[in-house]
């Protein structure tokens, strides 16, 4: 990310600085922090994707992304931009390497994509380029791009977007690095970030802080080419040492900020998720006694409603069918991992009249979103092998987790929120409303 002219992805001024900035990139091998580890962490958390999936890929640059994306997801990809050097690159690229009948370029602004029809992409990816137009622009403008709810090309629901911005890593950045930002453009953390997308109307599949070796992937080279700059050319001294003060900022305030990708997935138009309410509880007291063989599940819900030290307020949620009537409920309580707090999904309960509908994956995002937001790091599930890992859940033992009653490896699952691995290994202790 550049902040010394315009991007790769939207109008540039014609003027001198503006020319100068892309001689000055030119031939660099990203136009951002990254990596291609960081690209397949992205890929991944993406989860399941069509056969040949249809890509768009937004303010691509030379085109690392897209080359990794068409050889290693077999993605027929669009690449965008409105530097034609950088797709004339990317095109020789591509063909040296059998992949010219999987990307297309198109020369074009990223904030103005109107002949591009709604609907048409199973991924939108921008790493490095959402910023061009702004992080809030982005969710905005380009969710109408993915494929629907309910596509038979999606199998996870509908389309995904993917893409990477410039977080504050601290709650208390330096006065210097605040004061570049504020000029530059305006950073939010990354639980910031991740509201605003949910309050967009998207799920959060996951998210990835990039390790410092994606900067220096990027200014390393920046830092070569600014040295042997010819800086008699019309702009370059000054493009030369806005690349120079962004470098020096990052070696010296790097603490302070970061790169963090985003991989979010447009929530099903059709229910409406929220937090449950107290003229909701008789409601979701039956759907739970119907849904279970036994009464014990809605007696485990008033129960963890009572006990202070397992209710989280906040992580009760329901999922409301078109009209108006609860179909689906998920609760997140409190539960223990060696004695540091994590939180246990339990129950997740649909009405049998909207079992198979989509209701129940809704209201799980929807409640994983709202632990994510409120700062949960981890939360254990034990439940069906073949449903939960759609959300992300791995076999907790993956982690060193184990619950202290004897159940299948496989169905004792766990989900790291934030991607960070950091999790506590050791020993499930759970309400005693659960009674185990």
């Amino acid at each position: 990310m550049s902040t010394t002219t315009e991007s790769t992805g939207t109008t540039g001024s014609g003027n001198a600085l503006h020319d100068a900035f892309f001689a000055l990139h030119h031939g660099l091998p990203r136009q951002g922090p990254g990596s291609d580890t960081t690209t397949r962490r992205l890929l991944s958390l993406a989860g399941p994707l069509p056969e040949r999936p249809r890509v768009l890929d937004l303010g691509c640059g030379p085109g690392r992304s897209a080359l990794l994306l068409a050889a290693e997801a077999g993605a027929e990809v669009t690449a965008v931009d409105l530097h034609e050097p950088f797709l004339a690159e990317l095109r020789d690229t591509a063909a040296a390497r059998g992949l010219d009948t999987r990307i297309h370029t198109l020369r074009a602004d990223m904030g103005a994509l109107d002949e591009l029809p709604d609907g048409s992409f199973d991924l939108v990816w921008a790493e490095s380029s959402a910023w061009v137009i702004g992080f809030d622009r982005a969710l905005a403008e380009w969710r109408r791009l993915l494929a629907p709810w309910g596509s038979p090309r999606t199998k996870s629901g509908g389309g995904t977007l993917v893409l990477t911005e410039c977080v504050w890593t601290t709650e208390e950045p330096g006065d210097q690095a605040r004061a570049f930002w504020e000029e530059h453009y305006r950073l939010r953390t990354v639980a910031e970030n991740a509201a605003a997308a949910v309050g967009a109307g998207f799920h959060l599949l996951g998210t990835h802080l990039q390790p410092e070796d994606d900067w220096d992937a990027y200014y390393g080279p920046l830092a070569s080419h600014a040295d042997a700059a010819d800086l008699t050319v019309p702009g370059m001294a000054e493009a030369v040492a806005g690349a120079r003060a962004e470098i020096a900022l990052r070696r010296e305030h790097g603490g302070d900020y970061g790169y963090a990708g985003f991989v979010l997935r447009a929530a099903d138009p059709r229910w409406r998720t929220r937090e449950e309410t107290a003229a909701d509880v008789p409601r979701v007291r039956e759907i739970n006694a119907a849904a279970f063989a036994t009464p014990d599940e809605a007696g485990l819900v008033d129960a963890l409603r009572e006990d202070p030290d397992a209710w989280l307020p906040g992580l009760s949620y329901v999922a409301e069918a078109p009209d108006g009537t609860v179909a689906a409920y998920a609760l997140i309580t409190r539960c223990r991992v060696d004695g540091v707090p994590a939180a246990a999904l339990a129950p997740v309960a649909v009405a049998p009249a909207y079992q198979r509908t989509g209701a129940g994956q809704a209201v799980v995002r929807a409640v994983l979103d709202a632990a994510r937001l409120r700062g949960e790091r981890l939360v254990l599930v034990l439940g069906h092998p073949e449903y939960y890992p759609q959300f992300g859940f791995v076999r907790a033992s993956e982690y060193g987790i184990r619950p202290t009653f004897e159940v299948p490896d496989e169905a004792m699952m766990a989900l790291d929120l934030d991607g960070s691995g950091a999790v506590t290994r050791g020993t499930i202790s759970y309400p005693s409303a659960f009674g185990v």
